[in-house]
């Protein structure tokens, strides 16, 4: 009798407790943050050349939709997105969203390389902690639930509690459009990318509903001849749209390499609170796999915290490197031309 060791023990307990479809959902969602990194660099490469032309999208400006390398990363983003909507028809949203992780790596490791944005050693160490977080929710993610029909999913939106969390998602975006982004939206990052979170755990389950309707219909059961499919695309249509809008305006204004994680882990945390309230997923979780989440979630919480004071650290280093010169340029007394002024009067006095 052929005794398994225990590293195939293993390999072989992953696999079954990863159904196919959870499998497919995690190469789909892996593939997405490769296109979906990479597309945030090539479209502020394309903002920061609009921006030198014309008016810049932060304060406004619409010039960046005539520039190619900005659709160039554009049609990135879109192939990363339709990877991610073919992932969410195939594993929950506790699966796929945290895979995003890997966006920020790719997305913060090419902004230092070609954006020359510095990147400290404890932006590196916020990474790493990103995706350990991540790579700990993923091994612990619910298998996806069991849908028959686009009615249900539908039926699963109209639940008191879901419609009341869109309620207060579409309240509290309205606020940050109207009153926060014309006073704050230049100096605070929280307001731009807090819009796209908001919008965006919305339109991840309504892509959810879709793709589940899409799976259906290509295994015979057509879900195009029902309502609710079509709504679900009008909803996804428009939160794709300002998210788009917003996220534009938060990458032409601060560095990309916060931008990128601090925007997943404010959308990866309400697409997860939508996702367990739309879709009960802990529902089917005992109470340790839900708590082992957490932790992961709180890791990626800690590391972007360090990729925000990095942050920090570097702009604090070049405003005090900016006031040593210039207090030690005063000092001197040094003029324009960079000679004392001390020298220069002891020299017009022999004269």
């Amino acid at each position: 009798m052929a005794v398994r060791s225990p590293a195939a023990m293993t390999s072989t307990s992953w696999r079954e407790e990863m159904s196919s479809d959870n499998v497919k959902g995690l190469v789909l969602a892996l593939s997405s943050s490769f296109f979906i990194g990479a597309s945030f660099i090539v479209k502020k490469k394309g903002l920061k050349k609009a921006g030198a032309s014309g008016v810049r999208a932060g304060v406004g400006g619409y010039s960046y939709l005539y520039e190619p390398l900005w659709w160039v990363g554009m049609i990135t983003m879109i192939v990363g997105e339709i990877a991610n909507f073919a992932a969410y028809a195939f594993a929950p949203a506790l699966l796929v969203t945290p895979l995003g992780a890997l966006s920020i790596i790719i997305s913060a490791a090419l902004a230092h390389i070609i954006l020359r944005e510095r990147l400290h050693i404890f932006g590196i160490l916020g990474c790493v902690l990103c995706v350990v977080g991540s790579t700990t929710i993923v091994l612990h993610a619910p298998q996806e639930r069991e849908i028959h029909s686009v009615t249900e999913v539908w039926e699963l939106a109209m639940d008191p509690a879901f419609l009341m969390y869109a309620a207060l998602v579409i309240t509290a975006a309205l606020i940050l459009i109207f009153y926060f982004i014309p006073q704050y939206g230049q100096t605070h990052i929280m307001v731009y990318i807090g819009v796209c979170s908001l919008v965006g755990s919305l339109s991840v389950m309504s892509v959810k509903a879709i793709g589940i309707a899409l799976k259906l219909t290509l295994s015979g059961m057509n879900q195009l001849i029902y309502p609710q499919t079509w709504v679900f695309t009008v909803v996804v249509i428009a939160c794709v749209l300002t998210q788009m809008n917003y996220l534009n305006k938060a990458l032409d204004t601060f560095n990309t390499a916060v931008v990128s994680p601090i925007y997943y882990v404010m959308f990866t945390s309400l697409t997860i609170v939508a996702s367990v309230i739309m879709f009960k997923d802990w529902d089917r979780q005992s109470p340790t796999q839900v708590i082992t989440e957490i932790c992961g979630f709180v890791t990626i919480l800690s590391g972007t915290f360090l990729l925000h004071k990095t942050k920090d650290m570097s702009d604090g280093l070049s405003s005090s490197m900016s006031l040593r010169l210039s207090k030690h340029s005063e000092e001197e007394g040094l003029n324009g031309e960079g000679i004392p002024l001390r020298r220069q009067e002891s020299l017009r006095s022999s004269v």
